[in-house]
């Protein structure tokens, strides 16, 4: 998620664990441990993009990363705040909560998230956008209004417990929502007679009602968009050849398997011009329907000078937003013109 939005679940859990005994520290410090995860975006200043990206969401969003660092933040608190009413296991307890419910929120959306590191097996649930504000908004209402009480009054403990029952509540009706939307992504998939090996439905940005899903087949990749609000339940899909073939002799480059990894399978090839282009689909397209051929997540291959394949992140155009995100709206009210 978002970076306020984990700010604010580490709060609130500070809160939940230590805010009686000290006050709003223990909202401050929750809110540190949630984003110390996240500073594994770093690493871009250091290494390539598909090297950063392979290393996000690894090991500092690991159970394993929780349980290690843990005791020693907490012992640097408790040698901060020496006459303090918390010890060194309050703010261990403390500082755990805070860099584990990270992740953990993390899981839930579609990046994917190494909660086992070591092993190679990453958690995405797909079911809750990076940034939904139905989720985050009340959840940073009530955390503030928590704040304004003095950490022994009863209405601070009940506010912060609201904003975390919402946004836990909130998070299960996703989950809900993206059942409902898959059943119908799979029924129009079947009464148009498409064969499909796999699907993989998710929210679209800022909102849980309009859904999108991938869908593969044996020689491309079918987009389709269902929101809630829909009075027609039948879908159209949009093709993406997956067009593998077009790697030819890059395929046998250790880069190409590394991003195969990195996407989960869900890549197109892609030849404009004369440059090549690695496609990650789990994000999306810029639009919606056939007139969106851009994809969020792209890499441009190319040899450098020394005759070693790279893969080049394709820059973003951010003057595309504004527009996008109108037709996003519209599409979200059920207007699929």
């Amino acid at each position: 998620m978002d970076s306020l939005t984990q700010i604010v679940l580490g709060a609130a859990v500070g809160e939940a664990s230590l805010g009686k005994k000290v006050g709003n520290k223990a909202m401050l410090w929750g809110a540190v441990a949630g984003t110390i995860p996240d500073l594994d975006v770093l690493s871009k200043l250091f290494v390539d993009n598909v090297t950063a990206n392979e290393l996000h969401r690894g090991f500092s969003h690991s159970i394993l990363f929780s349980i290690l660092a843990a005791p020693l933040f907490g012992w640097l608190l408790s040698k901060l705040y020496k006459n303090n009413e918390a010890d060194w296991k309050d703010w261990t307890k403390l500082m755990f909560l805070g860099l584990f419910t990270h992740p953990i929120l993390d899981a839930f959306t579609t990046w994917g998230t190494q909660l086992f590191w070591p092993f190679n097996y990453k958690v995405a649930i797909n079911n809750i956008f990076v940034v939904d504000p139905l989720y985050t908004i009340p959840f940073l209402i009530f955390v503030i209004i928590a704040m304004c009480y003095k950490r022994t009054h009863p209405k601070r403990k009940k506010y912060n417990n609201l904003g975390l029952y919402i946004s836990s509540s909130y998070m299960v009706i996703t989950l809900v929502l993206q059942q409902t939307a898959t059943a119908n992504f799979s029924n129009n998939l079947e009464n148009q007679h498409i064969q499909y090996n796999e699907i993989q439905t998710r929210p679209t940005p800022l909102n849980s009602i309009l859904w999108t899903a991938n869908i593969e087949t044996n020689d491309s990749f079918l987009i389709g968009y269902y929101s809630l609000l829909d009075e027609d339940d039948r879908i159209d899909f949009s093709e993406f050849p997956k067009n593998h073939h077009l790697l030819g002799e890059m395929r046998n480059d250790p880069l190409i398997p590394r991003l195969i990894k990195l996407s989960e399978g869900w890549y197109t090839i892609e030849k404009n011009n004369e440059s090549l282009y690695f496609n990650d689909l789990r994000f999306g397209t810029f639009g919606i329907g056939d007139k969106a051929k851009r994809f969020v997540f792209s890499y441009e291959l190319y040899y450098d000078d020394n005759g070693n394949l790279k893969a080049k992140e394709r820059e973003r155009d951010v003057e595309e937003a504004s527009p996008l995100l109108k037709k996003l709206f519209t599409r979200v009210l059920g207007n699929k013109s």
